[in-house]
């Protein structure tokens, strides 16, 4: 392509954990000068055709997303799928099995926070899930920063809903095998979400990515909101050594949070291969 691509391949709407309606996020992604967009929400696929929609009126070059949450040897760890067909059945019928039962967890949760003197929290948590069937902690903090807990809702994740905290409740997820069956059955690409936030020593990581690229994994997504500087360096040689694409993503959820946002992302690495060259773009 001929101009700088500023791609943003993960950003989240009100569909499931984000507080801006999906055609909101892309004008927010357009105000900061994205050029090529996916929408990621987590386990739903349901705010795509609104989305690409605003996308085609803004301008930007919209990407089908998904962030699909598995657990691989009992660590609860993201993919995000690239560029699937939305109507592909198998890749539905899998994200349909995933959304059940969050709203059981949601209830346990509330249960949890009860037993600790924080009664009310699951019903406070659902005011702030626009679709209830994907409410998830990231509702529980936003609730909680509301009553005064914490300032911000990483504390709150932080002292409350990791895993080993008061507040967090198991959910069974999908496995490794079964989301990058989805997402390959339906044409797209599979790409490791956010590596540095996994709680793994360095050679859980390196198994966990052998592992990835044996069933199918594509890329390693290197800069994101999340990440540090160091961590982008650290996965673009991660991403050099395994021979993977590279993406690129905000984890956009909300303008007030203090996750970068879509347009100051750092570029990746030049000697890099970015994902979107995966992509019918």
């Amino acid at each position: 392509m001929s101009s700088p691509v500023n791609f943003d391949f993960h950003c989240h709407s009100a569909i499931s954990d984000g507080i801006l309606s999906p055609s909101q996020v892309v004008a927010w992604a357009a105000g900061l000068g994205v050029s090529h967009l996916a929408l990621t929400d987590h386990d739903d696929i349901s705010g795509l055709a609104e989305a690409r929609q605003a996308a085609e009126d803004a301008g930007i070059v919209f990407v089908n997303g998904v962030e699909i949450s598995i657990e691989w040897r009992e660590i609860p760890i993201h993919v995000v799928g690239l560029g699937f067909d939305v109507e592909h059945p198998g890749l539905l019928a899998g994200l349909e099995s995933l959304r059940g039962g969050r709203v059981e967890r949601a209830r346990r949760m509330g249960e949890a926070f009860a037993a600790i003197g924080i009664p009310g929290v699951f019903e406070g948590a659902m005011r702030y899930a626009a679709n209830p069937q994907l409410i998830s902690r990231a509702h529980f903090a936003r609730y909680l920063v509301e009553i005064g807990l914490f300032k911000e809702t990483s504390r709150v994740f932080d002292h409350y809903l990791k895993p080993g905290k008061p507040g967090y409740v198991e959910h069974r997820w999908a496995s490794l095998a079964d989301a990058l069956g989805w997402i390959q059955a339906a044409g797209g690409v599979a790409v490791v979400a956010h590596p540095g936030r996994y709680k793994m020593s360095s050679g859980e990581m390196r198994r966990f990515l052998e592992d990835f690229k044996d069933k199918g994994g594509r890329a390693l997504e290197v800069v994101c909101g999340s990440h540090t500087p160091e961590h982008a360096r650290h996965f673009a040689r991660l991403a050099r050594q395994f021979d993977f694409y590279a993406s690129r993503g905000s984890d956009f959820h909300d303008p007030d949070e203090r996750y970068v946002n879509s347009g100051p992302l750092a570029p990746l690495p030049e000697d890099l291969k970015p994902v979107w060259r995966l992509l019918s773009l």
